[in-house]
């Protein structure tokens, strides 16, 4: 298989587990915090940044490449690593999120989705095997089977139906799999809140012996305690000898926690999507640099950091750039909260090695507030 997983060491105080993914574009220790670079590009930084803080993976959208600037000139152009100039791994989503997030009308059929392209309203269809034909245009190292995304919260028999179809839809994805030498397909376990169904779906996706497998239909609004809940039932049932990825969730409380339950890999526009609001994540918490209150603020983002930002800029400096709209400034807070999650998950697999991930945990909660009554998180 072109995506192997190398099981290093298995925290003695948490049971989290220290590993490393091997693909065509080399290797990373999980576990592991992804960039998301939608459209080939994580938004304001340079892939040459993003190497420069430590990130050895991205996240790029099969949805939003296939309609701009479409998958045949990314393959012409040699393959996403090319075209964008990034030498490490990139992992591709289905597109099967956006089809169900940004698309208010889409009828969902046995074939696949017919729904509307949301820049242009133009009727399109997006089938597994069409997932399967982008990604194979686009080179990724690992490529997400296409799957139906249910609302939250969503009806067991429903549920049911929808698990059922995103098995179904696996095993087509990996019948329309052309490269797969060179290009891993992951599976994704769907089945809501419920056990059963998670169960149903891991076993479904296992059968189809994938080099990897994703949990998905988290992070889309359910309460904390029950995503960590359903984690604590569904990552046992995955292959400990493959990697197990987290879609969609960046916070640092829930990177801690799910790694703690076994996952490897996380991604999420969380922290660059905040960045262009002003809002940093910070060893004590939340901040907010727009706020008034650091106007004449000459002190970092976070004393306890050396990213680029940190090291060079203020906060009175940056509030000044994103009160005036500067694009200096949203590169300057999306630096820092990447690098601010790419250094976490370093000190978790750190944690990991020294069986402490649990005494960790507490004290960065304490620190970073998340235990106060009525914390703010993200």
């Amino acid at each position: 298989m072109p995506i192997t997983y190398e099981f290093i060491k298995e925290c003695k105080q948490t049971g989290a587990r220290l590993g490393k993914v091997h693909t065509p574009h080399g290797s990373f220790e999980t576990p592991v915090f992804m960039p998301v670079g939608t459209l080939a590009t994580v938004k304001t930084m340079s892939p040459e940044e993003i190497e420069e803080m430590g990130a050895n993976i991205i996240l790029s959208n099969t949805y939003h490449l296939w309609l701009r600037p479409g998958e045949d000139i990314i393959k012409d152009a040699g393959g996403l690593h090319k075209f964008m100039n990034w030498d490490g791994a990139i992992l591709t989503d289905s597109g099967g999120f956006q089809v169900f997030s940004l698309s208010d009308m889409r009828k969902i059929t046995e074939d696949g989705v017919h729904f509307r392209n949301h820049l242009s309203g133009e009727k399109l269809f997006l089938s597994p095997e069409k997932a399967m034909q982008i990604q194979n245009a686009l080179g990724s190292d690992i490529m997400m089977a296409f799957d139906e995304c249910p609302p939250y919260p969503a009806e067991h028999d429903y549920m049911k139906r929808s698990v059922e179809r995103t098995s179904r839809w696996a095993e087509r994805c990996l019948n329309a799999h052309a490269r797969p030498n060179d290009q891993g397909l992951f599976g994704i376990v769907q089945g809501g809140e419920y056990e059963d169904l998670r169960r149903q779906s891991a076993e479904d996706l296992i059968s189809l012996d994938l080099p990897g497998y994703a949990v998905g239909g988290l992070s889309v609004g359910e309460p904390k305690d029950v995503m960590n809940r359903v984690l604590e039932f569904t990552t046992p049932l995955l292959p400990k000898h493959k990697p197990r990825y987290l879609m969609g969730v960046g916070s640092p409380d829930s990177l801690i926690d799910g790694a703690i339950r076994g996952i490897d890999m996380f991604d999420c526009v969380l922290p660059t999507r905040i960045a262009r609001n002003g809002t940093c994540m910070t060893s004590t918490g939340r901040l907010v640099v727009r706020n008034a209150k650091y106007a004449r603020d000459f002190s970092p983002l976070d004393e306890n950091c050396d990213c680029y930002t940190c090291r060079n800029y203020s906060r009175a400096y940056i509030r000044h750039l994103i009160k005036a709209n500067e694009t200096f400034g949203f590169r300057l807070t999306t630096y820092h909260n990447l690098y601010f999650l790419i250094k976490l998950m370093g000190q978790v697999r750190q944690a990991i090695r020294n069986d402490s991930l649990g005494d960790f945990r507490e004290e960065f909660f304490e620190q970073y507030g998340f235990n106060k009554p009525n914390a703010k998180n993200f």
